[in-house]
């Protein structure tokens, strides 16, 4: 088996776990935003590595630039980029984790519908 479809199959796994995740439990997930903010820029960091290890392995291990699977190579960049400006700039990423609020929890759909489509477009991308 090829390495990028290794990746591809990480990363179908873990968009559909978290894609999930997001839409089950999306009060926890405020929660836990809640609680890194609550840590200041230290708490961003966390954030940052989440980010950037997951776009990481992407990145690194995906150089596809054609076809739909370059939409995984590209959200593998837009992770790492996110990694890199938080790490870089946790004021503004603690900024961004003040938009989280647990009455605001519904927020995490969205992004979880994102990641099921986007492994969703992936398996496609298999088959084509």
């Amino acid at each position: 088996m090829e390495l990028h479809t290794m990746v591809q199959i990480f990363a179908v796994i873990h968009l559909t776990t978290v894609g999930l995740s997001h839409i089950a439990a999306h009060r926890a997930w405020a929660e836990f935003f809640v609680l890194l903010r609550e840590k200041g820029e230290a708490g961003v960091l966390v954030v940052a590595f989440l980010s950037l290890g997951f776009g990481s392995i992407i990145a690194a291990f995906h150089p596809v630039w054609s076809g739909l699977p370059l939409v995984l190579t590209l959200f593998g960049w837009t992770q790492v980029l996110k990694g890199l400006l938080y790490l870089c700039v946790p004021s503004y990423g603690l900024k961004k984790l003040g938009l989280v609020t647990l009455e605001r929890s519904r927020m995490f759909i969205a992004p979880g519908v994102f990641m099921l489509a986007l492994a969703g477009l992936v398996i496609w991308s298999w088959s084509s």
